[in-house]
């Protein structure tokens, strides 16, 4: 099994694993609603420290997954070796004193200073590698927010300050204001929404780093579900357009075209797929609770996709081909 190389992120000194842990999964969801289906907590710390042992030192969590349980678990695994991991966490879902997710967003300094202070807590440590404005506050501008952020930095808090899934004009607005060091959006074969509107591009521009959330398309390139039955009855994925009726049939279509294509070059859809995101040059946290698919999407980062390999699949997934909103409306 091949180690993980380390790559910068960003242009201000950040350095991590080319493919960090979506932790989400770990520990069920939001208020009540599972994410990917349950957890088991003794596989899931398993896996964790199977990832450090693999060179999958980043590890990608948020206040809101749990709410709050999510950091807490990571905290078991930093205790005794916080300096072995890059840690990025993440706020701006407004999650109440009762450990609630409000259905708001809260992005007010005062909330960043809360959110902060708790974190640290929830994870044992007295600093965050990462920190990332998980996302924007309608009500709060992006200045206000990464003004506050900046300060932590200052402050010995927080290392690197990050944004998640913001647009191109906002994350030049933060970029201002204080260095943004990473830019994680959803990205995969699946969903390019960042090409289509010129996200990427304009973190490139600007030396932002880019980490891809749910490079497998939340789990749907697999190609281990083959029906709307397949996932559990309180799986959030249930609620998407894309895995609801007609459009789970459509993009099922997507996927039997990319296993076509991993059988031919002896690997999983999965790696494949996984393959394609690292081959765009940025960093990717796919999520897992286990370690056999930890070491599946490791062996993917080991995989040369050539000019004719990244050309076919460009053919099969091209911007755009996904049936269905990426989100439920309103969320």
């Amino acid at each position: 099994m091949s180690t993980i190389k380390k790559v910068p992120l960003g242009t201000q000194g950040l350095h991590v694993s080319v493919e960090g842990l979506g932790c989400m999964g770990m520990t069920g969801g939001v208020n009540g609603m599972s994410v990917y289906g349950e957890a088991d907590e003794a596989e899931s710390l398993a896996t964790l420290h199977r990832a450090l042992e693999l060179g999958v030192d980043m590890l990608d969590t948020a206040d809101l997954y749990g709410p709050m349980k999510n950091e807490r678990l990571v905290a078991k695994v930093l205790a005794g070796q916080r300096d072995k991991f890059t840690v990025a966490t993440k706020f701006g879902f407004e999650v109440d004193d009762n450990e609630q997710w409000t259905g708001g967003y809260n992005g007010r300094p005062e909330y960043v200073r809360k959110s902060i202070e708790r974190s640290l807590r929830n994870l044992g440590t007295d600093y965050v590698d990462l920190y990332y404005l998980h996302r924007v506050d309608p009500a709060t501008p992006i200045e206000e927010t990464v003004g506050a952020m900046s300060r932590l930095v200052a402050e010995g808090k927080v290392r690197y300050l990050g944004l998640s899934e913001v647009p191109a004009d906002t994350l030049r607005r933060a970029h201002a204001v204080h260095p943004i060091s990473a830019l994680e959006s959803e990205y995969s074969l699946f969903d390019r929404r960042v090409e289509d509107e010129g996200i990427i591009a304009a973190a490139r521009e600007l030396g932002i780093g880019f980490v891809a959330y749910s490079p497998l398309g939340r789990g749907f390139l697999s190609g281990d579900i083959k029906t709307p039955d397949d996932f559990e009855a309180n799986d959030s994925r249930r609620w998407f357009p894309r895995y609801q009726g007609e459009n789970f049939y459509k993009n099922l279509e997507l996927v039997e075209k990319l296993k076509a294509q991993a059988t031919a070059k002896g690997v999983t859809p999965a790696q494949l797929a996984l393959a394609w995101v690292l081959a765009q040059d940025v960093v990717v946290i796919p999520g897992t609770k286990r370690r056999k698919y930890l070491e599946a999407n490791v062996a993917a980062a080991s995989l040369v996709l050539s000019a004719t390999d990244l050309a076919e699949l460009d053919a099969i997934m091209p911007v755009g081909s996904a049936a269905g909103a990426a989100y439920p409306a309103g969320f």
